[in-house]
């Protein structure tokens, strides 16, 4: 069993949840709601893996908040 971090953000448009792993091409997709959108995220990554293990051009380390005046 493998895991992958993956980021989600909201379409301010649609609503939709969109979700992608970082330094991974095609590591992305959507759904409507969290549960929707990590078994659609499953698939893909499933998908992608059938080529063999990625090598992701980037790593996520984390995501910070900054003050600003």
């Amino acid at each position: 069993m493998r895991s992958y971090r993956f980021v989600v953000e909201r379409d301010p448009a649609t609503g939709v949840l969109v979700g992608y792993v970082p330094g991974w091409p095609g590591a992305h997709t959507q759904g409507a709601d969290m549960d929707e959108l990590q078994q659609n995220l499953r698939e893909v990554i499933e998908m992608l893996l059938e080529d063999g293990q990625p090598t992701l051009e980037s790593e996520f380390v984390d995501v910070r908040t900054v003050q600003v005046a």
